[in-house]
């Protein structure tokens, strides 16, 4: 197999383009070679805790309303060509994704991270989830088949949170400064929200690579 990381923060709207995108090239080619894990990047570091007013953090960051209304309507437009709707009119705060980062990583542990990574995306982008909220991320973690009272009581820890801030630093320091951010093999970087078509085309390269490189039996 071949390591498909995938760094990402599961409120950034490139990544959950980028997310389906790849799918919709996996699909197309169901022999792929990729085994695909999700590390952390947290976009905003530094968000307190519990999140913020959301008007308020777009209008700091870009800089006021209509730049921010500017970068927004060429994300809806990204999402929409990629077969996506995101309902901006839901999403009232940013959250602090530091403990949703901690929650997929121990949704790794049980089989079930891809899953929910999508349901962290969906709640989010569609429904308008405070992904920062305990509450919230349980009942995600409960619709993939988790054990809602065990995370329950990780979450009411620091269980891995130095760890995932540790992740987060080390993609930093790899020199990732935006995600979507892909990691092939551990050496190969792939950046951004890539076409189906670039996708397709790189696996058809590995399996043909994969394949003249297959010792003869």
């Amino acid at each position: 197999m071949t390591t498909l990381e995938i760094i990402s923060d599961p409120i950034c709207p490139w990544c959950y383009i980028g997310k389906s995108k790849l799918e919709k090239a996996l699909q197309q080619v169901p022999d792929h070679p990729f085994e695909i894990s999700w590390k952390p990047f947290q976009l905003n570091p530094d968000m307190p805790s519990g999140g913020m007013d959301r008007r308020e953090y777009l209008e700091r960051k870009f800089g006021g309303q209509k730049a921010a209304v500017q970068v927004y309507g060429q994300i809806e437009a990204a999402a929409k060509a990629a077969g996506l709707d995101i309902n901006f009119g839901k999403m009232t705060r940013t959250p602090n994704t530091i403990d949703a980062h901690r929650l997929i990583y121990w949704a790794g542990i049980e089989g079930v991270q891809n899953e929910f990574v999508t349901a962290l995306f969906n709640g989010f982008f569609k429904e308008g989830w405070d992904i920062s909220d305990h509450t919230v991320l349980v009942d995600a973690a409960i619709s993939v088949g988790m054990d809602g009272k065990m995370i329950a009581r990780l979450l009411a820890t620091d269980a891995e949170t130095e760890q995932t801030r540790a992740s987060d630093a080390h993609a930093r320091e790899m020199g990732v400064t935006g995600v979507p951010t892909f990691l092939i093999d551990g050496q190969y970087v792939v950046s951004g929200a890539r076409e189906p078509e670039f996708w397709i085309d790189l696996i058809n390269e590995i399996n043909e690579i994969k394949r003249k490189t297959k010792p003869d039996v």
